[in-house]
């Protein structure tokens, strides 16, 4: 399996969605539905190139100032053990299928470089086209396309925009912090 991607997309093209913005910072249900219609729209999920070794991606305009991706994902390829920092976010699957690993235990944010994880704390889940999930604040997971042959394709939108990303390794039940990447780090 190719190496995970070490940083999160850099916009290449900013395309709007004609969404109608609120009027107030969007909530990880209306991030939902924005991705969800966004994933709808064959039209601009067919208009991603997709490369058969990476990721390739399409910055949208997200509801409310929210930060969003239209993403490929070539098989055989994922995002490594990651969070969000304070964003609030959602992803759907618009072709394909991705598979989640998560954590269902709030980790502490600072002053850490290694955790030792409880045995209850994996999640793992299976989404198909058209199926999609919200998370909040310092969500920790990895996101994987482990099909073999097809290529998927996902819509993610982030309230507010990315202020920093964590990433880290594992092995077994131990979680280390490896890297913390700003804005200015990947835009």
């Amino acid at each position: 399996m190719p190496t995970p991607t070490p940083s999160p997309p850099t916009p290449s093209t900013a395309v709007g969605t004609g969404a109608p913005a609120p009027r107030h910072a969007p909530t990880a249900a209306e991030l939902l539905d924005f991705v969800r219609r966004t994933a709808d729209d064959a039209a601009l999920v067919t208009s991603l190139p997709l490369d058969p070794e990476g990721r390739t991606w399409l910055r949208l305009e997200g509801p409310g100032g929210s930060e969003a991706w239209l993403i490929g994902w070539p098989p055989g390829t994922g995002t490594g053990w990651h969070d969000h920092a304070e964003s609030t976010g959602a992803f759907t699957v618009a072709a394909g299928a991705l598979r989640e690993h998560s954590l269902a235990a709030r980790l502490p944010t600072d002053g850490w470089k290694t955790l030792e994880l409880s045995e209850d704390v994996d999640r793992t889940r299976l989404l198909a086209t058209g199926q999609g999930r919200a998370f909040g604040r310092h969500h920790v997971h990895e996101v994987l396309n482990e099909s073999g042959r097809e290529h998927a394709v996902s819509v993610h939108a982030y309230y507010p925009p990315l202020p920093q990303i964590r990433r880290y390794s594992r092995t077994g039940p131990v979680l280390r912090l490896e890297q913390t990447e700003r804005p200015e780090d990947w835009l």
